[in-house]
């Protein structure tokens, strides 16, 4: 591909000043023409042009010299448990850490100080006899559609994203996402009610590995995706 330019709205930040890792993410791969992984090397800013170029078999997200993200084939093999039923997920997010305390509450994805209809609002909470899997409920809005008139896979990206953290915040109270993959299995349609799951695979050192799912209400899965996440230094 050619060089392209990409920008995020601030809508979409998961830091105050910078993109949700889960949706550059996920526009970055939509970029790509095979399954891949996608690092993120600095903070993506807001509301800014930059450029999407291609380096060797995959790409990066640039602006100017700075290297925020790069995209390159991957594809993984997910060992994924069984999903929360809808009465379990619904049940989990009224456990939702964040209520309490939320290291970014205006996040696009999982900040609670974000409205319905402008955020996702997704709060995984953890799942009765299961510490290291969390669960909520989630029911995409008809604006984060596609011209197909599905939801769009940046924001399925997203979804699977946050979930991630809560699933191996009790290990690590405060994380960034380091790499990311998704496979999206099935189209979603707009106001869907989804199962999203998420679960703890590994920890070592700084680095934190979690699996994600997301789910129709038959239990059929639609997506899902593997993170690592790194511990910010005290």
């Amino acid at each position: 591909m050619n060089s392209s330019t990409l920008r995020i709205a601030r809508r979409f930040c998961g830091p105050p000043d910078s993109g949700n890792g889960g949706y550059v993410c996920g526009l970055v791969a939509k970029h790509m023409d095979q399954p891949c992984q996608v690092t993120l090397h600095a903070p993506p800013p807001l509301d800014t042009d930059l450029q999407l170029v291609p380096h060797e078999d995959g790409l990066q997200l640039k602006l100017g010299e700075q290297l925020l993200a790069s995209a390159r084939p991957y594809t993984f093999d997910l060992d994924i448990p069984p999903p929360p039923s809808l009465q379990e997920a619904e049940q989990a997010q009224q456990r939702f850490d964040g209520f309490r305390h939320h290291n970014l509450p205006g996040c696009f994805v999982c900040g609670p100080n974000r409205a319905a209809g402008d955020g996702l609002r997704i709060f995984t909470g953890e799942v009765c006899d299961h510490e290291d899997q969390v669960a909520a409920l989630w029911q995409p809005a008809a604006d984060l559609a596609d011209a197909d008139g599905f939801i769009a896979s940046e924001f399925l990206w997203a979804a699977l994203d946050c979930p991630g953290f809560f699933a191996v915040k009790r290990v690590s109270d405060a994380a960034l996402l380091g790499r990311f993959s998704a496979h999206v299995e099935h189209p979603v349609r707009p106001g869907e009610t989804l199962i999203v799951s998420a679960w703890a695979i590994s920890h070592e050192g700084r680095k934190h590995n979690a699996g994600s799912a997301l789910y129709r209400s038959n239990g059929e899965r639609v997506a899902h995706a593997e993170a690592t996440w790194i511990s910010l230094k005290r």
